[in-house]
């Protein structure tokens, strides 16, 4: 093992720390660790982040339960079209897409340079939203639910997280506020339950289609994992709002450097 792949299995720690310090965003290195430091090819990587993101986001639903914050019955109505696309997604989709799929003033652009700067855009929009310091009116009147507007939200989740792995968070919190009519803390609580499921049944449909590294994708979700619980010790003595600030100047100045990147080499 080279000092690259620790660099690899040590940002898998963080991710993990990460999701545990402030319940959410630390899944969007997943793929840039997987493909920079683990040397995944980026279609295979976005397969892995979806079984990493799915047991980390599985283990913090569990741990919101115990605390009844997810609600339960909004999780599935909202799950339900996004874990059909996803599966659609990652199961048909992801494997037609031709390696090289066009050229321009004789550059090839690649299926791979497609997924890495589209994810370097999802990672600036949640870099954004993790920025913003806006503060929201919650509604805590849960009887009136937009169900049609949930159902078409889970499927655009259901499209970023079938094509770049991402758990699509910055997406299904703001709609449980908005359309379920969910308290912030009940809404990121429930989100986790969410991408999980999507997430789960999106690298179902890699099982079979996608040759998969075992031994390095439980080892790597193992770490993250051990970093949740790490994350969930140490949230009551760190402060979440400048870590979440902090945390967001980092996906942001990632997401640059993926863009730099991804250019140069084409």
């Amino acid at each position: 093992m080279d000092i690259i792949q620790i660099s690899g299995f040590a940002g898998a720690l963080v991710i993990g720390v990460v999701l545990g310090l402030i319940g959410g965003g630390g899944s969007i290195l997943t793929v840039p660790v997987l493909v920079y430091l683990m040397g995944v090819n980026p279609a295979t990587a976005t397969g892995y982040s979806l079984f990493v993101v799915g047991v980390s986001s599985l283990i913090g639903a569990f741990i919101n339960m115990k605390k009844k914050l997810v609600q339960v019955r909004t999780a599935f109505v909202f799950a339900f079209p996004a874990f059909v696309v996803v599966y659609i997604m990652r199961r048909f989709v992801m494997p037609s897409i031709p390696h090289d799929l066009f050229s321009i003033s004789g550059i090839a652009i690649t299926k791979d340079h497609l997924i890495m700067v589209f994810f370097a855009v999802i990672m600036l929009i949640t870099s954004v939203s993790m920025l913003r310091n806006k503060k929201r009116n919650i509604i805590t009147n849960v009887s009136n639910y937009h169900y049609h507007i949930l159902f078409l939200e889970g499927i655009l989740v259901g499209v970023v997280a079938g094509f770049v792995g991402a758990g699509g968070g910055f997406l299904i919190i703001p709609a449980l506020v908005l359309f379920a009519r969910l308290p912030m803390k009940k809404a990121v609580a429930t989100s986790l339950l969410i991408i999980s499921i999507n997430s789960i049944i999106g690298f179902a449909g890699d099982v079979g289609v996608m040759e998969i590294d075992w031994t390095l994708l439980l080892t790597f979700t193992g770490i993250s994992v051990l970093g949740i619980f790490a994350g969930s010790y140490l949230s009551g003595r760190v402060d979440g709002k400048k870590l979440k600030k902090g945390f967001g100047w980092f996906v942001l100045v990632m997401a640059v450097y993926i863009l730099i990147e991804e250019f140069t080499h084409l």
